[in-house]
């Protein structure tokens, strides 16, 4: 029988078990609650006050393709070595020695670890090993020091397969360029830091640059992670950027341009291909070049390029604009004439003059342009009046730059008519008194080669991102710059160009009408601000096959020395169009340029 006496203490302690367990209850549901309902809750006011560790996911910055989709540019993985130093100078245990044996001869000592790391590295093994004491004398209890940044990944297997625990590794990715130095200057390099620098790495950022992410976690006292404390947020890798480069091509007109600039001592060289129908440039081959690889290899101005951003007086590659204007602002036509001397002193006192000296003739407007007479265009263009000729002159793209929208590109400099003084009345019929690139002329002659419609200049054809969007360029649209009946006439004489000018032996390719022109651009010395003394920017563009134009090929050399005049591009252009028509397998022409007279 259970006593009064006997019952009160056991009643006590069943009712302080009780209240102990209630306690242990409401921790454990509190401990739930933190840990498991609220825990994001709980974390983010952890990590808002700064109680967390984590490391920074690298997002891979998207690659940049031809046109065909081969890799012009793309990233790798590089791997930073990482020491805890405190942990290295204790060595490892050896074979299956007991790990927490500090015998030494249970131990491989530093000094042999070390050198077995720098014989991968490439560091000596007292090098290594003065990292390791540098971070100790700074800090005794040093738990991080690199070894080495930007290993490779053959160096990162070689090192972990050590097994070393002291020893860890840090990844990011890094830049590289499997073709080298092809399409170099138009693609441009990222700096150390991944930052784009130059070219379409920098201008097309906005599609390439991949967004970091980011793993965060708290740890305990002994360094281990927390379970439940890690929250991550992925990164986002950059979009493929596809160029309208055609890798091949580009190569070929590199090799070609670096030949023919060396071998007429320019100063600089470039070839511009350009397809008629798009207006997509398939080349743009520049020399000097730059291996985007080791840009710090050239000169800063080697860098970038100059073939977009160098603008100069175009010359009588600008003639046809002249023709084109005549034609439909003053109703001229292929066969109209005027008297030409080799030199004329106009009624304003303006003192024009040919290249080359000849006898007086009644010159055709195809005779005017086949024989690149300053006088007889001259003479022609003034048939029109100055604000007509401007204006003509901006529809073909002056003072407006192009569609390219290229970092450091010139718009291209005029005069306003009212400006104009007596000889820039005569001056501006032949490509003088106003500055355009190289691009800029590749446009007038894609416009006339394709019936008179300008079709933008472009450079990418597509970005698609990471979730598989595909994003076009936004271009201007297509634009009527004159008739078809004034392309087909302009055409024509340009054909006549090559085929019966001083040129045209050289610049033939059997089976083949070609149509284009040469251009001998006098340069300003900017020391005197007159131009210079026997030193030209010499250019030479054309299109093929004439009679169903497919592709403009540009060539230009920037103060030749050995041959000085537009006649040092002759070679150049001949190979190059000659491997554009191959590469694409275009058709030879199934007819000969019908002969326009020059003289009446």
């Amino acid at each position: 029988m259970t006593t009064r006496a006997t019952r009160s203490p056991r009643r006590r302690t069943v009712v302080a078990l009780a209240v102990v367990l209630a306690v242990l209850a409401a921790f454990v549901v509190r401990l739930v609650d933190i840990q498991v309902v609220n825990a994001k809750e709980h974390l983010a006011d952890s990590f808002s006050l700064g109680m967390e560790s984590g490391r920074t996911l690298h997002g891979t910055r998207g690659k940049i393709v031809d046109t065909t989709g081969a890799t012009l540019a793309t990233s790798i993985l590089l791997y930073d070595g990482v020491l805890d130093p405190m942990n290295a100078v204790k060595g490892v245990p050896k074979g299956d020695a007991d790990p927490a044996s500090t015998d030494p001869a249970d131990r491989i000592p530093w000094e042999e670890l070390a050198g077995r790391i720098g014989a991968v590295t490439g560091q000596s093994a007292a090098d290594v090993q003065q990292i390791v004491a540098d971070a100790l004398a700074e800090n005794a209890g040093s738990r991080f020091a690199y070894l080495k940044r930007s290993l490779t990944t053959e160096q990162y297997r070689r090192l972990a397969d050590l097994d070393l625990p002291f020893l860890s590794f840090e990844q990011h990715p890094a830049r590289t360029y499997p073709d080298g130095a092809v399409a170099g200057n138009v693609i441009g390099f990222v700096g150390s830091d991944g930052t784009p620098l130059e070219g379409i790495e920098s201008l097309q950022d906005g599609c390439l640059a991949a967004t970091d992410g980011k793993i965060r976690y708290q740890r305990g006292k002994d360094g281990v992670v927390i379970p439940g404390t890690e929250v991550s947020q992925p990164a986002v890798d950059g979009g493929t950027l596809q160029l309208t480069i055609d890798r091949d091509l580009q190569w070929y007109m590199q090799q070609l341009i670096a030949e023919q600039t060396q071998n007429l001592g320019a100063d600089s060289g470039a070839i511009l291909v350009v397809e008629v129908a798009t207006g997509k440039i398939r080349a743009a081959a520049e020399y000097p070049t730059v291996d985007p690889n080791d840009f710090d290899a050239v000169e800063a101005d080697d860098r970038g390029t100059r073939l977009f951003r160098y603008s100069y007086e175009p010359g009588s590659t600008f003639k046809p604009v002249t023709a084109a204007t005549a034609i439909e602002a003053a109703g001229l036509t292929p066969l109209s004439t005027e008297v030409v001397p080799d030199r004329e002193i106009f009624p304003n006192g303006a003192d024009i003059s040919d290249s080359e000296p000849h006898d007086t003739e009644t010159m055709t407007l195809a005779g005017g342009l086949v024989n690149s007479s300053n006088v007889a265009m001259s003479k022609f263009g003034s048939q029109v009046s100055p604000e007509v000729r401007l204006e003509y002159l901006k529809k073909f793209g002056v003072g407006a730059g192009t569609a390219l929208d290229w970092s450091g590109e010139p718009d291209g400099v005029y005069l306003p008519v009212e400006d104009w003084d007596n000889q820039t009345l005569y001056t501006t019929t032949f490509g003088q008194a106003f500055t355009v690139t190289a691009p800029q002329v590749a446009s007038v002659y894609q416009t006339i080669a394709n019936d008179g419609v300008r079709m933008p200049l472009s450079l990418v054809e597509s970005c698609t991102t990471a979730d598989g969007t595909v994003e076009k360029p936004d271009l201007p649209g297509p634009e009527r710059v004159i008739k078809k009946e004034t392309a087909a006439d302009v055409s024509l004489m340009l054909e006549n160009v090559f085929a019966q000018g001083t040129l045209a032996e050289d610049i033939a390719i059997p089976g083949y009408r070609m149509a284009g022109k040469t251009g001998t651009a006098q340069k300003v010395d900017p020391a005197t601000g007159t131009y210079k003394d026997n030193l030209y920017y010499t250019s030479l563009v054309g299109f093929a096959p004439a009679d169903d134009p497919k592709y403009v090929v540009l060539t230009a050399f920037d103060e030749p020395k050995k041959v000085r005049m537009s006649a040092a591009n002759r070679p150049a252009f001949v190979k190059a169009m000659t491997q554009v028509l191959k590469h694409y397998r275009i058709m030879p022409s199934g007819s000969t340029t019908p002969l326009l007279p020059l003289t009446d």
